[in-house]
């Protein structure tokens, strides 16, 4: 529920603000106005989320996140009725809460997920999850352009505060959880340090999670869609919705498809379809036709969930439960936050060189990332977590 609802949100926060600005930079900046706060203060929720009771965490951020969706609600009711406003500053200080809050929902949710479900379902549960949760931006990217469309944005955004107060009532119906024990002695910065240390002396965590870093940060082109869906494809908001609910489209038929046959076996080789996903994002920027533009994305999509499942499983199987809340906020800088400053790469090489010229200048980085990935990290591609399973 709250990823659909925020997925609305963010669909047309992005339409509005785009259509205010008529700025490629714009749509990069509500990226980068979100990933400041989330990168700068994730390790810190990290530290907090291994010392503290993660549900409780949770409960206050969902608390948190209804205020900020209600503040929106009343600024774009504000620009309705006032005539001549075109500054997009007050949906870029919004963004800069959210990411605020991103910072220790990140860290806190996924340890959540792994203390509720057992060792041995953890492959399972991975894409499960992804399932949920690319249903969740499914939907809410096409509703999101739909509802724009045919409701306005008052409609929309109260139905997302709906939304989120139903999510807030899930959250708060599961148990507290324990609280891991302290370390006497330990400093905040001692125990941040022993997270970072963690990751990246672990070749397949760090490998695992800076292929996807490189991927979203140069090959994505999801910032871009207002642009294509308006100058390139010319299908408008509703047209916009559907391009940006494609990927997940793919994604939520992979995820499906990996709950019944996971990709452990030879998962490090696997990992390979961030090619696959770069590849998607280079015939995007090239084709001119909606459709086929769509059915390119879904595929971009199939591959890049192959990936999250494969590396949230990796996660899963090779962090202690004391330390799952700073290695989290490790792959929140690495990931999660990669594509808000991915969207603000996207918008700052599009105005440089030209749109379609930055997609595919991304997705050759990427490209090529993969394979020095496959030669420099021999732990990461010989992973076969088919094997850690077995030797359960």
């Amino acid at each position: 529920m709250m990823t659909l609802a925020l997925q609305i949100q963010f669909v047309v926060l992005n339409w509005q603000v785009y259509q205010f600005t008529h700025d490629y930079l714009s749509l990069g900046l509500l990226g980068l106005f979100e990933a400041i706060p989330a990168v700068g203060l994730a390790l810190f929720g990290g530290f907090v989320s291994d010392r503290n009771d993660r549900r409780k965490i949770l409960v206050i951020i969902m608390g948190l996140q209804t205020l900020l969706s209600l503040a929106l609600l009343g600024i774009s009711i504000y620009y309705e009725r006032s005539a001549g406003i075109s500054t997009a500053i007050p949906f870029y200080v919004i963004m800069f809460f959210v990411g605020l809050l991103r910072a220790f929902y990140s860290p806190a949710q996924f340890p959540l997920m792994t203390q509720l479900v057992p060792r041995e379902a953890y492959a399972n549960s991975s894409a499960w999850n992804s399932t949920f949760w690319h249903i969740g931006v499914v939907v809410g990217s096409a509703c999101g352009g739909l509802m724009l469309g045919y409701l306005g944005a008052t409609v929309t955004y109260s139905t997302v505060i709906v939304m989120l107060v139903i999510a807030f009532i899930q959250i708060v119906r599961i148990p507290p959880q324990k609280v891991n024990p302290v370390k006497v002695g330990e400093s905040m910065g001692q125990s941040i340090r022993q997270g970072i240390n963690f990751v990246f002396s672990n070749q397949m965590i760090f490998g695992a999670m800076l292929l996807d870093l490189i991927a979203v940060l140069f090959g994505g082109a999801t910032a871009m869609l207002p642009v294509f869906a308006s100058e390139i494809l010319h299908v408008g908001e509703k047209g916009f919705g559907f391009l940006r609910a494609a990927p997940f489209i793919g994604s939520v038929l992979m995820a499906l498809y990996m709950t019944k046959h996971p990709p452990m076996k030879s998962a490090g080789k696997k990992l390979t379809c961030v090619a696959g996903f770069s590849v998607c994002m280079i015939a995007f920027a090239l084709s001119s036709n909606f459709y086929l533009s769509m059915a390119i994305l879904a595929l971009s999509g199939a591959f890049d969930n192959v990936s999250v499942v494969i590396r949230s499983t990796i996660v899963q199987y090779f962090t202690p439960d004391d330390m799952r809340g700073r290695v989290s906020s490790v792959s929140t800088m690495f990931i999660s936050s990669s594509n808000e400053i991915g969207a603000f790469e996207s918008g700052s090489a599009a105005k440089l060189i030209g749109l379609v010229p930055s997609v595919i200048a991304g997705g050759i980085i990427a490209i090529t990332s993969v394979g020095a990935s496959m030669v420099f990290l021999p732990k990461l591609r010989e992973l076969d977590l088919d094997k850690e399973h077995r030797a359960l």
